[in-house]
């Protein structure tokens, strides 16, 4: 075993080397290096390979990295998750500059570098286990820094300080964008649905691949009465997923342009995106954000901005209702 002063994005590592250069324990997802004065030095973060088919199939909450974000799902296998323990380690980030080391697990105990990780946002979600039951589960949205591509352990607190110090000043609604905000949606009308269907609903839509679901996007909006409804190239989009437009039945909308962006995510969409996606919208178009999981409260009042044009916002749980009303098949 060679213990190393640094690590390099992209390059691989054992378990050995990171649990003895870091500091850490040998076992675990979330592994912090404890000082003298049990202050968190910082912590390993690691992942499932993103790439895994396996994953996809028997765990559609599997952690995902979307972009530059690492969506990850705090510890603990069964039952409610509570924020205890390793899973509060990462929340100090939010006041301290404690640098996050993010591996991704490639298989017999090789990890790639991903990074340093900034903590985004942190929030309770619902999730199905394997039975269908519903729990309670803490989601963490990371921010994936490939650069300085070098990070020597050293230098990890100082680093990381001057990159959360730049993003805080970037994003001067980093308060709100940390907050999560879900559709509230009735899921049990006597005699008609089990409890956690919805749920149910949308662990389906995940396991859409992400250029299918801009297809079954099409088939919702034409089963709602959406005409001319098309899906753009997969690349040179600018943004737009789906064009439509109203039906001519409708006497107060009939032929308005809808544009819509449509994102299998897990991680929540935040102010930044519903900026840039406004951005994208035709001057005539009227815009929607489509989404598996849920919007921050920033990206919720940037949405409905009083000096711009509203975005229309359909999260997780109201989409999944959307299908179960249209009954719609998800194979």
């Amino acid at each position: 075993m060679t213990k190393v002063s640094s690590f390099t994005v992209g390059e691989f590592y054992t378990n050995d080397q990171i649990r003895f250069s870091l500091d850490v324990e040998n076992l675990g997802g979330i592994r912090p290096a404890l000082g003298a004065d049990r202050n968190v030095r910082h912590v390993a973060v690691l992942t499932a390979s993103e790439d895994s088919g396996r994953l996809r199939s028997e765990n559609p909450y599997y952690d995902r990295i979307e972009g530059d974000v690492l969506t990850y799902t705090a510890q603990g296998r069964e039952g409610d998750q509570e924020l205890t323990g390793r899973n509060k380690r990462l929340i100090e980030q939010y006041t301290t500059p404690t640098p996050l080391f993010g591996f991704v697990n490639l298989g017999r105990q090789t990890y790639r570098f991903l990074g340093l990780l900034e903590l985004l946002r942190h929030y309770q979600e619902r999730q199905a286990d394997k039975k269908g039951n519903i729990r309670r589960v803490w989601s963490f949205d990371f921010s994936i820094y490939t650069s300085p591509r070098v990070v020597p352990i050293s230098e990890a607190r100082t680093i990381t300080a001057t990159l959360l110090a730049q993003s805080r000043q970037n994003n001067p609604l980093v308060t709100l964008d940390r907050e999560v905000t879900t559709t509230a949606v009735d899921e049990s009308p006597p005699g008609i649905r089990p409890p956690g269907e919805l749920e149910n609903i949308r662990m389906r839509l995940f396991q859409i691949a992400p250029l299918e679901f801009e297809q079954f996007i099409k088939r919702v909006m034409e089963r709602s009465g959406f005409v001319d409804v098309t899906v753009t190239r997969a690349s040179g989009d600018g943004g737009i997923d789906v064009n439509a437009y109203v039906e001519e039945g409708n006497d107060f909308f009939a032929g308005t342009h809808v544009q819509a962006q449509v994102k299998r995510w897990r991680h929540a969409v935040g102010s930044p995106d519903i900026n840039s996606f406004r951005g994208a919208l035709s001057a005539t178009a009227k815009g929607v954000f489509v989404t598996t999981s849920a919007f921050t409260r920033a990206a919720v009042s940037e949405a409905s901005h009083s000096n711009k044009p509203s975005i229309g916002l359909i999260d997780g749980p109201r989409l999944s209702a959307i299908v179960l009303r249209l009954n719609l098949t998800l194979h």
